[in-house]
């Protein structure tokens, strides 16, 4: 029985792949320039652009991470769900459509050239710590992604961790290389509506098989009674003050985030993003909200109080969603779950690895060291530069399972997603809505961003007392605030080229 089970879980994923690959071939044929490759030709619908920018903002922690994370916390982790989402309806409300604009009279196909552009810079400082930083941390956060991928391999198809990082690290980087952007949007929105449709409806079968005896307050309660305080678990104010904030301020992430903003890049007109707003924030509300509810269902089902939930549901509760599936659905329902996992994670891993590649193809190589070649002369070097980046990651991803095995998967993700948000949030928040913005003071913004991640991370949460507030906190929040600070600063000591004022106040004035 259970070798019939495999092979319809491996039957089903195979088709996944194969959908994967046609998806690919299909989006080849569209590949014709380097902006083909990079953003889509700037000619991609809201319906793609939305799914895929909820898909890759989301990534593996969504069901890997926030499921296991619903199941330790009980109903302050809904603080995510708040913070996700105000943070989606601020970027697509207030900040997408500036964004498309300028970046579109700049002719932009990434962050370093809008930067470039918008500041009017006349050296290459601003593009190479840009690209610098993108490298960088979109390293260490797509091997989280293939760190997840070993993880859910080894948890739901019984398959060693090493082989399940190898197997998607394949298929993530064949599709890529095939079809560039058009293929990972169009993945991306494939995976989407499995990830949409696959956690919106495993609670609602979950509770109907459940023994009704209490609900579900009564279930957490009668486990641990802290489960229930959505104001946090712990009896120090500060404490759960510290903890909602930490939460909460993970939606900072989305507003700025390149791999997430080079979608506003790509969409064909503004119009789109009024459209595409209701549907990533429909994502967002639903997708996440169901996650969090899933690990609380798990934790009322599979654990009772005085025991362990780590030692029952994994490190974090990242093996929540595999018993849950494998408990409650047949195994061909079970089997796209496997294939719904895989794309949560493969949508962000594509995108990002673009996001790296075009950072160090265009924004080193081309605009640094080689100006004179053309786009098309690119379009090989830049796939060598995905497979060399992909294998970093996956190299890395193999370190961290080795080194680390009692990591936690929510936070490591986490900790890559903040690398990314300081260091180019602030940036973009104040480019867009602030004229005294100026090139160094993008600069400092970036460095401090960048540092105070690794600061607060490493150092700071280290320090007695202090420490485990700032732990709870983490570190996306008050990196993302010195950032803000920095940039505001030393823009006002160093204030921005004259030329590139009035370029900015001609662009608005258009509009208007």
């Amino acid at each position: 029985m259970q070798d019939k089970d495999f092979i319809i879980k491996i039957a089903v994923l195979a088709i996944y792949v194969g959908i994967l690959f046609l998806i690919g071939i299909l989006a080849s044929r569209r590949i014709k320039s380097m902006s083909d490759y990079y953003v889509g030709g700037k000619n991609m619908g809201f319906w793609a652009v939305a799914f895929s920018a909820r898909a890759t903002g989301e990534s593996g922690w969504l069901l890997i991470g926030l499921t296991g994370m619903g199941a330790m916390a009980g109903y302050s982790g809904y603080w995510v769900v708040a913070g996700e989402l105000l943070g989606v309806f601020l970027s697509w409300q207030f900040m997408a459509k500036r964004f498309k604009r300028r970046s579109d009279r700049y002719k932009a196909m990434t962050i370093p050239d809008y930067l470039q552009s918008h500041f009017k810079s006349s050296t290459n400082t601003l593009r190479i710590i840009a690209a610098s930083v993108l490298v960088v941390f979109v390293v260490i956060y797509v091997a989280s992604q293939m760190d997840v991928t070993g993880i859910a391999f080894e948890s739901m198809l019984n398959i060693d961790y090493r082989i399940g990082a190898l197997i998607g690290f394949i298929i993530v980087l064949l599709y890529i290389f095939i079809g560039g952007f058009v293929a990972a949007v169009w993945s991306d929105m494939f995976q989407g509506i499995l990830m949409f449709f696959g956690l919106v409806l495993l609670p609602i079968v979950i509770w109907f098989n459940m023994d009704h005896g209490v609900g579900i307050t009564e279930g957490l309660n009668a486990i641990d009674p802290t489960l229930t305080q959505v104001m946090g678990r712990s009896s120090d104010g500060w404490m759960n003050l510290f903890t909602i904030l930490g939460f909460s301020m993970i939606g900072l992430g989305f507003l700025g985030s390149p791999q997430v903003y080079v979608r506003f890049m790509s969409i064909k007109s503004e119009k789109e993003i009024d459209k595409g707003k209701w549907v990533a924030l429909f994502f967002t509300l639903l997708t996440d909200a169901a996650a969090v509810t899933i690990g609380i269902l798990a934790r009322i089902y599979f654990t009772s109080e005085g025991q362990d939930p780590e030692a029952i549901l994994g490190t974090g509760g990242e093996n929540v969603l595999s018993m849950m599936t494998h408990e409650f659905l047949p195994t061909i329902l079970v089997a796209i779950f496997i294939a719904i996992v895989l794309s949560a994670i493969m949508s962000t891993i594509d995108s990002l690895l673009i996001l790296a590649s075009s950072a160090v193809t265009r924004d080193f190589y081309q605009k640094i060291f080689r100006p004179d070649l053309k786009d098309e002369d690119l379009t090989t070097f830049s796939r060598l530069v995905t497979v060399g980046m992909a294998l970093s990651a996956l190299g890395i991803a193999i370190l961290l399972y080795n080194l680390y095995p009692e990591r936690q998967v929510f936070w490591i993700m986490i900790f890559g997603w903040s690398g990314i948000a300081a260091t180019f949030c602030p940036v973009i928040i104040l480019s867009l809505f602030w004229n005294g913005y100026s090139e160094k003071g993008a600069i400092a913004s970036m460095i401090t961003g960048f540092t105070s991640v690794i600061l607060f991370k490493f150092v700071f949460a280290n320090i007695d007392g202090l420490g485990d507030y700032l732990k709870e906190l983490d570190v996306l929040a008050p990196s993302f605030a010195l950032a803000m600070i920095f940039g505001y600063l030393v823009s006002k000591i160093y204030p921005p080229r004259a030329e590139a004022v009035k370029m900015i106040e001609q662009i608005d004035a258009e509009q208007e």
